[in-house]
């Protein structure tokens, strides 16, 4: 039976479960929906009007971290680290990657330039947290685990938006930057989105009324 993934196409949640599936081999398939008026359907799967959701059979899974393990562990071998303290420290850096999403979407949409600098500079000091914790050339060293592509769908929205407007992200981090290049160079990670991804993401951000849709705009 197929996974079934449910999600809305600029998710970078529901993208990490998808480099996950694409890493293993496994075939799956993945339904988009408009956040903005979900189907009825959706309503009674998502207890909390969330995406991604997995479908399995019958059943309803929900929390993206949730559907990773999942998927991970029904579909061996397993991309976690065999050490239970380095794979407790890396569902840890896992889940300090999904505060930086936020901090990313915040800064996106901050009301003024002021706060989009202030946001800024919260992402920069939380992405230098990183540094020492990169082996190299992967987070743990020379094999990809799950924690890559977790971190894999911030990286590519980084870059998109230092295409657009530089920010140095990723200045005086080599670590990190040589990391979030890794990933972004490998093919499950460049197949993970839709073909039109980067001028969804574009207009997503023109449509958020924040400060972002004037920094960002398409000259």
């Amino acid at each position: 039976m197929k996974p079934q993934l449910i999600s809305f196409k600029l998710c970078p949640f529901v993208q990490r479960s998808v480099i996950l599936l694409k890493e293993k081999g496994v075939d799956y398939d993945i339904t988009y929906i408009d956040l903005n008026s979900p189907p009825g359907w959706f309503k009674e799967i998502s207890p909390l009007g969330k995406v991604p959701v997995l479908r399995v059979g019958e059943q309803s899974i929900f929390e993206s971290a949730v559907i990773m393990e999942y998927l991970d562990e029904v579909n061996p071998p397993s991309l976690h680290p065999s050490d239970p303290l380095r794979k407790a420290l890396n569902r840890a850096w896992m889940e300090f990657g999904s505060e930086l999403f936020m901090g990313q979407f915040q800064m996106i949409r901050s009301p003024d330039a002021e706060s989009f600098e202030q946001k800024l500079k919260a992402l920069k000091d939380n992405l230098a947290k990183l540094e020492t914790h990169i082996a190299g050339p992967f987070f743990n060293g020379d094999t990809f685990n799950l924690i890559d592509a977790a971190y894999a769908p911030l990286f590519m929205r980084s870059q998109l938006l230092e295409n657009w407007h530089p920010l140095a992200l990723l200045q005086g981090l080599p670590r990190v930057e040589a990391w979030s290049q890794r990933l972004l160079a490998r093919d499950t990670v460049k197949e993970s989105v839709i073909d039109n991804f980067s001028e969804l993401f574009r207009l997503h951000i023109a449509n958020s009324e924040g400060y972002g849709a004037e920094l960002f705009d398409e000259k």
